[in-house]
């Protein structure tokens, strides 16, 4: 608590001296309910977890499991994650007979989501993810916060080819 001390008179005679007065304040409850209430909200605190997404991974096939089903030209998707935080994408699959129509986009909400959408009346799509070298992990963790946004199901990360990589350049996007 506060307590004032009174200083004693000098003795001297004489002139009388005003009183001087000091204050202490003794500190000890203050720091005792700082360190009360520090604990009382460590203790009472829920910790926010981390949020993550579920990836389901294949498992390495064995030597005497079939091979599995080709995917169909019609149902596939091609994403292409570029340097520069750029996405490109194609209908279809990439062959040696035909060069597809290599697109543009972004990943907001009026980009690849809106494709996404767009293709998804189609029910046996599957989604190749194709990073490349140079892009970005951020854009592979955008890209498939938008597969979980559009509720993709059918979705593969895959690693680009060499074609893929000669398209972007040659696309001139």
């Amino acid at each position: 608590m506060a307590e004032i001390q009174q200083s004693a008179d000098s003795g001297k005679g004489g002139k009388k001296r005003a009183k001087k007065m000091s204050t202490k304040i003794d500190m000890t409850p203050m720091v005792d309910l700082a360190f009360l209430l520090l604990t009382f909200f460590m203790l009472t605190t829920t910790f926010s977890k981390p949020t993550v997404m579920e990836v389901a991974m294949p498992v390495k096939p064995k030597p005497n499991d079939p091979e599995p089903p080709a995917i169909k030209a019609s149902n596939a998707l091609t994403l292409l994650l570029g340097e520069g935080n750029k996405i490109y994408y194609y209908d279809g699959l990439l062959s040696g007979t035909t060069k597809p129509e290599l697109k543009l986009s972004n990943y907001g909400a009026d980009g690849i989501r809106k494709v996404l959408l767009q293709h998804r009346s189609n029910p046996d799509l599957v989604v190749l993810i194709k990073p490349d070298d140079k892009s970005e992990y951020k854009n592979m963790v955008d890209i498939f916060d938008e597969m979980n946004i559009t509720e993709t199901k059918k979705y593969a990360l895959v690693d680009i080819t060499k074609p893929d990589q000669e398209l972007i350049k040659s696309s001139g996007l």
